[in-house]
């Protein structure tokens, strides 16, 4: 597993994006807030998003006036080997 993906953060949030492909900046926190049932600082937030993009699991793009996030091959790669390894310990 690369650093990028070492925080379970960047991995729900990377999750969140393979499951709906694409979603606006504020859709993305508020679904991570829901799941976490707790409001995540603004900055914090932005700092994982950067930190993804730097990696090249997600790119951002403009879609109007919002940002949206969508993940890479990478990413996509990421989230299914993560998804492997998970289940192979939850299956031994």
């Amino acid at each position: 597993m690369t650093k990028w993906l070492q925080s379970g953060r960047r991995r729900d949030l990377c999750a969140l994006l393979y499951e709906a492909d694409q979603l606006h900046g504020q859709r993305l926190k508020t679904a991570l807030e829901a799941h976490y049932d707790e409001r995540i600082e603004s900055k914090s937030f932005y700092g994982a998003m950067d930190s993804l993009i730097d990696g090249g699991f997600v790119e951002k793009r403009t879609d109007g006036i919002h940002d949206a996030y969508a993940l890479t091959e990478a990413g996509e790669r990421a989230v299914e080997d993560h998804y492997e390894w998970l289940g192979e310990r939850l299956d031994g």
